[in-house]
């Protein structure tokens, strides 16, 4: 049977929905387990050059930071100790590729709810155009069979970042979707309300392409028509960044207007986080809807190296180990030691480095949680591809890392974890 799905605009206006930022420090994390992580910072900078340097102009390089102490209790529950540096809810930063975990959480709650038999999230997902500014998506030469679906796209996304891969799990949401369900898991800092690496003019960013899904038939079991939602998602106050930014090669000497921009903020980032990998210490309701076996695939492509994947296949000399992970071992190309596993999600774009991670020695036992940004844009300058990635952003998120990593293997444990079950670790 074909199923189509019916989506009734009665809206004749265009909507903005204004989504307002809370406040800084502790206000946004539990109170009683929130605490300033300054006094650790300082403890150990003469050890860290670049974490140092950074410091001392942290209102320059915008410095945000949670770290989350996790502390073992009975019945296997967990305690969250957070610690936080120049956090502040209303301060803007341009999120990037990081904006893709959410997505792909949702994308895969989105097609349980579809409750249709046969589909899975290695359904092969075929993406179709209905507007000019709209590319298909048939065919991925990546996959093995050379279909795209769901699942090859997250696979995507979390080894590698791929940007059109988010795209299609974008457009086959919607933002309408993805805002109302963050809004509900009470993921309330973080918009989302654009494709990446696509240049579109705003009102198409609120229109969708159909998508149809097939069996292995090629019969069709789900068939998602072209969308669009009237109601805008916007970022308020308006965010502006930089001192200047450049607009079809010239220099516009004005701060840039992010206010139809992603947001996610770093606590709404490392709620996310925390609701894959401890889903029951929140309530059902804030919690993504997705199965345990699709639970342990995110956690293992969060973690798995680029060049241990299969299908897709990529090349180690061009996608290291290390590729897309900041903390604790950013910088140059290398191998993460066998005991180490670091399940993250980062994202560059504008300046901003942003790395968010579940940081687990199964030798040490020791397991933590470290969400950081950085802005390194020296001349304050946007789009002029000028910015410190290399010589400041990862230096600083390895040391970062470094420093909370050294901490913990010190911290005494009144319940050692046991994290076994990340050591047969492959795809």
């Amino acid at each position: 049977m074909h199923i189509v799905i019916k989506f009734l605009l009665t809206a004749l206006l265009i909507i903005p929905l204004y989504c307002p930022v809370q406040a800084s420090g502790c206000a946004d994390l539990p109170i009683a387990t929130c605490h300033n992580l300054e006094p650790l910072l300082e403890k150990s900078l003469s050890e860290y050059g670049v974490l140092q340097q950074v410091l001392k102009k942290s209102d320059v390089y915008k410095i945000q930071i949670i770290y989350t102490q996790i502390d073992r209790i009975s019945d296997n529950k967990v305690d969250f100790t957070h610690y936080q540096y120049g956090l502040d809810e209303s301060r803007y930063f341009y999120p990037a590729s990081t904006v893709k975990l959410p997505v792909s959480l949702l994308a895969l709650q989105w097609l349980n709810q579809q409750q249709q038999p046969g589909l899975s999230m290695n359904t092969v997902m075929l993406t179709d155009s209905s507007r000019p500014a709209q590319t298909e998506a048939l065919t991925d030469d990546t996959a093995e069979k050379k279909l795209p679906s769901i699942a090859h796209y997250i696979k995507k996304i979390l080894l590698v970042s791929d940007n059109d891969a988010y795209n299609r799990l974008y457009e086959l949401l919607g933002q309408e979707y993805i805002n109302k369900q963050l809004k509900e898991k009470a993921l309330s800092n973080t918009v989302i309300n654009h494709r990446l690496s696509m240049p579109l003019p705003e009102p198409e960013q609120r229109h969708y392409n159909p998508v149809r899904f097939i069996d292995n038939k090629n019969q069709l079991l789900l068939s998602v028509p072209a969308r669009s939602n009237q109601q805008r998602y916007i970022n308020d106050p308006v965010p502006l960044l930089g001192k200047a930014y450049i607009s079809a090669g010239e220099r516009v000497a004005r701060p840039m207007d992010f206010s139809e921009k992603n947001r996610f903020s770093i606590v709404d980032f490392s709620g996310v986080i925390k609701r894959i990998f401890f889903p029951s210490a929140f309530i059902s309701e804030h919690q993504f809807q997705i199965s345990e076996q699709q639970r342990q695939f995110v956690i293992r492509y969060m973690g798995l190296a680029p060049s241990a994947s299969r299908y897709p296949s990529y090349d180690i000399n061009q996608y290291p180990d290390n590729y897309a992970k900041f903390l604790l071992v950013g910088g140059e190309a290398q191998l993460i030691p066998e005991h180490l596993r670091i399940f993250n999600k980062t994202g560059w774009a504008y300046g901003h480095a942003i790395d968010g991670a579940y940081i687990v020695d199964m030798k040490n036992n020791i397991e933590f949680l470290l969400v950081a940004v950085i802005y390194a844009n020296e001349n304050d300058t946007l789009n002029d591809d000028n910015y410190q990635l290399e010589e400041i952003a990862k230096p600083f998120m390895r040391q970062l890392g470094e420093l909370i990593y050294q901490h913990e293997l010190q911290r005494p444990r009144e319940v050692i974890p046991d994290l076994s079950h990340f050591g047969n670790f492959t795809e």
